[in-house]
């Protein structure tokens, strides 16, 4: 999934909710080829968590017909994306050739690295229903310029626990490691809480954290948690509580606080504004990028580059 404006630093977008005990961010709707979303990270205020710098949650929806999804050819550098399904399919292909179907349970990740281009697409048979969020992590300095690859898990592993159960994404979450390759200590869960229960899930104290409501309703220790909204949590906690009437699920984002400095313009996560300008050259030019043998849809024109400040 891409930008589709541009952004100063790491971005400076949305609204803080200041009533709230917790901290607390509306997203902001937008659309992305057709598509709605709800973009919760960057957000004016909380532009990070550890070093996950990017969140849209899209659907759910139900189609009967059309290609609800189909993001076209764009690059990417210096990130990983995570792509997470609760309900429908999804396919991606890449400069490297892979086209890989994502169906709810599984995970792709894809390194961008010194860089790579991809697009999403609906697939022709497909069940009707669109649900899911898209993450990108920020790859520390020492490995923000490697080869990219593509790594596609067809089931992460399940953190059973009293009251519910956490998908484990990637990273690890109460001993819980999943399979998808990270370079950077983190945690990326999806928890389920069951109908008239609680869930205490285990936290790192070095971690900080963020959840966002994907589905029904939530309270978090006493709190009414809202949907379109991400709520953070500061390093130093060793736990937290998630209650629900009716049954939800949660998205756990968490990570050591980043210790670089990072700039984020359209798809491009650099350091520089010079990195910037040569990946969009690169990519107006038809350079580094490749291009994606199995797909067949429009590529994406780089927007016009604006003032960019410095991170």
């Amino acid at each position: 999934m891409r930008m589709n404006h541009d952004l100063r630093g790491c971005g400076n977008i949305g609204a803080a909710v200041t009533d709230s005990p917790l901290e607390a961010h509306r997203s902001n709707e937008t659309r992305l080829a057709g598509l709605t979303i709800h973009r919760a990270l960057p957000v004016r205020g909380r532009r990070m968590v550890g070093p996950w710098c990017f969140l849209d949650r899209f659907g759910p929806l139900t189609f009967a017909n059309g290609k609800p999804m189909d993001v076209g050819a764009h690059p990417h550098i210096g990130i990983q994306t995570v792509s997470w399904l609760l309900d429908g399919e999804i396919v991606h292909h890449d400069t490297l050739g892979h086209d890989a179907p994502l169906r709810p349970g599984g995970v792709n990740v894809m390194t961008a690295g010194a860089g790579i281009a991809h697009a999403e697409e609906t697939p022709k048979r497909n069940s009707g229903r669109l649900s899911g969020v898209q993450l990108w992590v920020a790859l520390p300095d020492a490995h923000r310029n490697r080869p990219a690859s593509f790594q596609h898990v067809d089931a992460v592993p399940t953190l059973i626990l009293p009251g519910g159960l956490a998908q484990v994404i990637t990273g690890e979450l109460g001993g819980t490691s999943s399979p998808a390759e990270r370079f950077s200590d983190l945690t990326g869960a999806d928890v389920e809480v069951r109908p008239g229960e609680a869930v205490t899930l285990p936290l790192r104290g070095e971690f900080e954290h963020a959840f966002f409501l994907l589905d029904g309703d939530c309270v978090f220790e006493g709190q009414d948690i809202e949907a379109r909204t991400l709520y953070y949590l500061p390093p130093g906690r060793s736990e937290g509580e998630f209650k629900s009437r009716e049954g939800a699920r949660v998205l756990l984002l968490g990570g050591t606080p980043f210790g670089e400095k990072v700039l984020m313009w359209w798809n491009f996560v650099a350091r520089t504004t010079a990195e910037i300008q040569a990946a969009r050259r690169d990519w107006a030019e038809h350079r580094r990028f490749g291009k994606i043998p199995g797909y067949r849809g429009e590529r994406m024109e780089a927007p016009e580059m604006m003032r960019l400040a410095e991170p």
